[in-house]
């Protein structure tokens, strides 16, 4: 029976409908061809690596690095600690040492002492169970944890963001933004005084909805070196306890910053003590030389035992699906070195010689730049910050002078690693400093 003149004609119109579909699809590169990455934005590169890119490329000879945030001995070279050359002896004269996975929470031994070394071994949040301490992929991965750990079970009342100081380091705002939490600005350096924005952080503390999380760097601000004074650092506690914000501490340099183990977790410690809600990121990048084993913790501090225990189990959860074991290298040698009271003793008069070398680089800038060059403006700053950084106060042009002229390479805010000075150069940095603050370039 032959097909009437609708039905033919319904037939033609889905011919039609599937040679339309067949085209589409087959000009379709997400669908029919396999992926070329081609739409992928070239990202730009890291500026400190960038900057140290340029600085190893330079041939000048009296060419100055200033940028990295790296401990360098009074001939610019990087210095292993006595302390942790005596525990790699230890370490590789162990019959017993093994390289079996670390349980997902890090080195028992390596986070007991860490955790002491930050609260205080008479801690109550210690001494009541109810401090969580996990190992880290060094300071960068207890930032990223403990990001993540709030970005999951944080009760937000608000949209995901946290208060980062105005400036920080660098990398806070990718940590967050990459597990969903939105960086919002809180003034901190006041450019008029180089120094601190007390009121304006205050201000803001007091101004920000109830339960906002506050980034806080414990000690050595990175990067102004411009810390808040105990009195300081009372009334900023005061007032996060009084709005019940949470303290997202970063404590990068403990013992670097003024020699002092002690001295440099006051902050965090007064904040235990006071019962402040917050947690603590620990790096021992810096403090023990350990850049390149990327050793670190993160410490939480619930208000009860059975709160920390449902968090551990959480933060077991997703370090787990990161990196399942943290590395042990470096875990072992800073336990030695937290477990015996020798290595201990050791480790302390090591961390003196670097923070009194920095302590005296700037006293003896300060002395250049105020004495003998008699460079226009103050420049008691240099002096009155504290740790491996420091704001000069220069403008982004002033900072690139010092590049293209002098062959100096810093940061385009001016900030400056004092470890990069030496008895060597200092005299060639505060004279080209002195030279682009006159305007003679």
């Amino acid at each position: 029976m032959a097909p009437t003149v609708s039905v033919i004609s319904e037939l033609t119109n889905m011919s039609d409908r599937i040679r339309q579909v067949y085209n589409h699809l087959s000009g379709s590169k997400s669908t029919m061809s396999s992926e070329t990455w081609e739409d992928v934005p070239l990202a730009p590169l890291d500026s400190i690596f960038k900057l140290t890119a340029a600085y190893k490329a330079d041939t000048f000879p009296q060419k100055v690095n200033l940028g990295v945030g790296a401990y360098r001995d009074d001939d610019n070279k990087p210095w292993v600690l006595p302390v942790i050359k005596k525990a790699t002896q230890i370490l590789l004269n162990d019959p017993n040492l093994d390289h079996e996975y670390l349980p997902i929470t890090g080195l028992p031994e390596f986070t007991a002492g860490a955790v002491k070394l930050i609260l205080g071994a008479d801690s109550p949040a210690i001494a009541e169970g109810r401090a969580v301490s996990v190992q880290t992929i060094s300071g960068t991965g207890a930032n990223h944890l403990g990001a993540l750990f709030l970005s999951r079970f944080y009760q937000w009342d608000a949209p995901k963001q946290i208060y980062l100081s105005n400036p920080t380091w660098a990398n806070h705002h990718a940590i967050f933004k990459n597990v969903g939490i939105q960086p919002i600005d809180y003034p901190y350096y006041d450019p008029a005084t180089i120094g601190l924005d007390f009121d304006g952080f205050i201000g803001t503390l007091q101004s920000a909805a109830p339960r906002s999380v506050f980034l806080l760097h414990a000690c050595a601000h990175n990067p102004t070196g411009v810390d808040p004074t105990r009195d300081q650092w009372k009334h900023i506690a005061e007032v996060i306890i009084a709005k019940n914000h949470y303290a997202f501490f970063d404590c990068a340099y403990q013992g670097f910053a003024s020699g002092d183990l002690n001295n440099d977790a006051w902050a965090v410690r007064y904040f235990v003590e006071k019962g402040v809600p917050m947690l603590v990121c620990q790096s021992f990048a810096k403090n023990a030389g350990l850049y390149g084993e990327r050793i670190g913790a993160l410490h939480i501090v619930p208000p009860t035992k059975d709160a920390a225990n449902r968090v551990k189990s959480q933060l077991s959860v997703l370090q787990r699906s990161e990196i399942s074991n943290p590395p042990s290298y470096g875990a072992r040698l800073v336990s030695l070195i937290l477990n015996d009271s020798a290595l201990f003793a050791d480790w302390n008069r090591d961390i003196k010689t670097m923070a009194e070398r920095i302590i005296f680089m700037r006293n003896e800038l300060y002395r250049l730049l105020t004495e003998e060059l008699k460079t226009p403006g103050s420049w008691v700053h240099i002096i009155n910050q504290i740790g491996m950084f420091s704001f000069t106060g220069i403008n982004p042009s002033q900072s690139q002078a010092l590049i293209d002229t002098f062959h100096i390479y810093l940061t385009a805010n001016g900030r400056i690693s004092m470890a990069g000075l030496n008895t060597h150069n200092i005299r060639y940095f505060a004279e080209s400093l002195d030279k682009v603050v006159r305007g003679q370039v």
